[in-house]
């Protein structure tokens, strides 16, 4: 077997007397996806600020692509791409303007330059919008872009950092395409997101960050046999029912679009029992649902003590 492209041991970082990784542990095997998932302030930019060498650890061990990300920081950045949360184009250059610059400071000769910008212009769909400023670009435009950037110099390791994030549906959906094609072609990528729904569609496997550690860690189909079979959606006929309906049934959480209380079921009987409780403590509910359980539904049962930065 080939090793991973990635792997961290024990990744620990501080800020201030805060612990935002406290001995992580990562692996992602070569020509896979893996999305690391987490609340918001729970580590996921820092972990790719650290395995792409712009931010030291405390302690602990990376190897990435092969090499230690300390002592060998110089190698591990000519294996990979990163598309940040921050679009790094210049918005006052072309898109074509700025495929060159990039494989320019990635060493490519001139017409070695022209030529890998026309291959990612026509790769990502920009042939059309070359000579255009990336500053009148749409958001989708800018990120495909910047994800045309990141891969000028064929990176065999992409780090991706909640790319659709702001996006519309449509351009999430076309870089979705885009994605799922480097995948193919044998491009190792760490995918952060915030939509649940892009891991579950996208990822080889799913990584939950939760106090610093990864808590959980599996295929997106076998994370939801984790939490149980389906899920019931209660809707309070008052949102004052909420708080204590969810004080009285062991593992319920709100779902925060919709208010709804959502809590497992664990055999034919649970359904009744749960709202024969809630009847009995005078909780009136105003509509009863049932679904197959979703990453949503692991993401906010696994990180539910976890605090929202």
């Amino acid at each position: 077997m080939s090793p991973p492209a990635i792997e961290a041991r024990g990744l620990r970082k501080h800020f201030g007397d805060g612990a935002v990784l406290d001995g992580l542990d990562l692996t992602v095997p070569a020509g896979s996806l893996l999305a690391l998932l987490g609340a918001n302030g729970s580590g996921k930019t820092t972990t790719v600020r650290i395995l792409t060498t712009l931010l030291a650890a405390d302690s602990g061990v990376a190897r990435v692509a092969g090499h230690d990300i300390t002592t060998g920081a110089a190698a591990v950045r000519r294996a990979i791409g990163l598309t940040a949360q921050q679009a790094s184009v210049d918005e006052l250059l072309t898109g074509r303007e700025n495929l060159e610059l990039f494989a320019g400071l990635n060493h490519l000769g001139r017409r070695a330059a022209r030529q890998r910008a026309d291959e990612l212009l026509e790769r990502f769909d920009l042939t059309d919008a070359a000579g255009r400023r990336a500053g009148a670009y749409s958001g989708g435009m800018r990120r495909r872009l910047d994800l045309a950037v990141s891969m000028v110099a064929r990176p065999r390791i992409l780090f991706l950092d909640e790319p659709t994030t702001g996006l519309d549906p449509r351009s999430r959906s076309g870089l979705w395409e885009v994605v799922r094609d480097l995948v193919s072609a044998g491009t190792t990528i760490l995918l952060t997101t915030q939509y649940l729904d892009e891991a579950d569609q996208l990822a080889d496997r799913v990584a939950i960050l939760g106090g610093g550690r990864i808590v959980e860690e599996d295929t997106p189909a076998g994370l939801k046999r984790r939490i149980g079979t389906e899920r019931l959606r209660l809707t309070p006929a008052r949102p004052e029912f909420t708080a204590p309906a969810l004080a009285l049934l062991p593992g319920a959480y709100p779902e925060p679009d919709t208010g709804e209380v959502v809590v497992g079921l664990h055999d034919p009987d649970h359904l009744r029992r749960i709202l024969d409780d809630l009847h009995r403590a005078g909780i009136d509910i105003a509509s009863v649902a049932l679904s197959a359980p979703t990453l949503d539904d692991v993401f906010f049962q696994l990180t539910a003590k976890e605090p929202v930065a």
